[in-house]
């Protein structure tokens, strides 16, 4: 079995870093991308900065692979747009020849299980190789490997909108008043908005860069109104976040440029909103229990949750709060710990009952907020040695991040939150450095709900 590849779900970030440290151990990786290009998910929101500069978005495998290419990486203090992470970051290392030729893009895994077995059987389980189904160019395929390391994050299961975790009623038929998470507010998706009456839901960073964005929209306008929409109940204090205590100064502005908006009235707060149902009509209907609301678009930023039905015939432990593997949901919940005292964890923490398979990266941390990109590139790291039999390698996980004051957020589960860039183009909220080593997003939430206003 050990002829086997290495097969990994993702060409994000953490997917390729996995990729680059299974070539260092003298195994052959097999990389299943849904998308269309590596880093398809991060280029859906490529026009937000990151809160954490370039020193900590790339990995020390990944770095080792590249220099020999005549790669540079960027100045380190510098904060990356997404798409500057993808263009700069995320394409080059898939087109290193040694992933590229292993990389299958458009290429959708729909099912994991082990060959010949169903989970119910036990018996030599963990000596039959993983089957890992593909839909892609050449239809369905079915590829054998020694082990799985699951990357494919949470971008594209955002939560619904309705309470109790489930969506409110009529919410799919006014899917055509919703946007995606996180739409380019002052770019290219300025014509929606601009004049219009919006509703932001959620209470994380993907909320709070919305916001910022629509704020700067109305202020040009002066006709365009914005309703801010949390779920949860008690003082707004929280939801403006670590300010100077935050170890990512961007991200810690950005709660203090909300709190403005909101005293000087260009943003509506308001609190206990529970969504119960949605009337479409020539506008939008927004029902609580007690209210409704007329608006004329409304943006999700409601954090995300793990696409786990890929992995019903695999043998999972997983936490029954926040859907990260079991040893970790403690080690990450968001009421005890922010995103700068998650300890530092690998392969013991990730491992479940069906040896060599692991969830990594946004994904690990299932409907919790308080994932970066260190913290899955040292994930992958133990991982692999673990795969490759270094136990003592596993072992020794060691990771160094900020603190923040408060850490809740809703970009697909990461912690390296985008920060907005400003009209006057000075880059991000706090004129420096989502979804990346050491930044905070915003839409997922990290105990009961992936979104921090449960």
């Amino acid at each position: 079995m050990s002829a086997l590849p290495v097969v990994i779900i993702g060409a994000g970030p953490i997917g390729l870093a996995a990729a680059a440290h299974t070539l260092e151990r003298g195994l052959q990786p097999l990389i299943f991308e849904a998308g269309p290009t590596a880093g398809a998910a991060i280029s859906d929101w490529g026009h937000i900065r990151l809160f954490s500069p370039w020193q900590f978005n790339v990995d020390a495998a990944a770095r080792r692979l590249l220099e020999p290419t005549g790669w540079t990486s960027p100045r380190g203090t510098a904060l990356p747009y997404g798409s500057e992470l993808v263009a700069d970051y995320v394409e080059p290392l898939a087109a290193v020849p040694a992933i590229a030729e292993k990389l299958h893009l458009n290429t959708r895994v729909i099912a994991v299980t082990r060959q010949g077995m169903d989970k119910t059987r036990i018996k030599g389980r963990d000596t039959q190789p993983f089957l890992v189904r593909v839909e892609g160019p050449h239809g369905v395929e079915d590829h054998l490997a020694q082990a799985v390391i699951d990357a494919s994050g949470t971008w594209h299961r955002p939560n619904p909108l309705g309470q109790g975790g489930l969506p409110a009623h009529g919410e799919t038929a006014a899917r055509q008043f919703i946007t995606r998470p996180l739409p380019d507010v002052t770019g290219a998706d300025r014509e929606k908005f601009e004049g219009k009456r919006v509703m932001v839901v959620g209470a994380g960073h993907s909320a709070a860069n919305t916001l910022i964005a629509l704020g700067q929209v109305a202020r040009a306008s002066g006709a365009t109104s914005i309703i801010w929409a949390v779920r949860g109940t008690g003082s707004a204090e929280r939801l403006y976040g670590g300010g100077d205590l935050d170890g990512l100064p961007a991200r810690g502005q950005l709660g203090a440029r909300l709190r403005k908006l909101v005293d000087d009235g260009v943003v509506e707060l308001r609190t206990s909103f529970t969504i119960t149902g949605f009337t479409a009509g020539d506008a939008l209907t927004v029902h609580t229990a007690d209210d409704a609301v007329e608006v004329d678009v409304l943006i999700p930023a409601t954090g995300f949750r793990p696409d786990l039905d890929i992995l019903r015939e695999l043998r999972l432990e997983l936490d029954p709060a926040v859907e990260a593997p079991r040893a970790l949901g403690p080690l990450i919940d968001p009421e005890f710990h922010s995103c700068g005292t998650v300890p530092a964890h690998g392969a013991k923490e990730l491992a479940h009952p069906d040896k060599d398979f692991y969830l990594v990266g946004m994904k690990s941390y299932g409907r919790a907020p308080t994932f970066l990109l260190a913290t899955g590139y040292e994930q992958v790291r133990s991982v692999v040695a673990e795969i490759a039999g270094d136990t003592a390698a596993a072992d020794d996980v060691q990771l160094d991040l900020p603190e923040t004051g408060v850490c809740s957020t809703d970009l697909g589960g990461s912690c390296d939150a985008p920060a907005p860039s400003t009209e006057a183009g000075t880059d991000s909220c706090c004129g420096a450095d989502q979804l990346v080593t050491i930044g905070v997003p915003t839409g997922t939430l990290h105990g009961r709900s992936n979104d921090p206003d449960y």
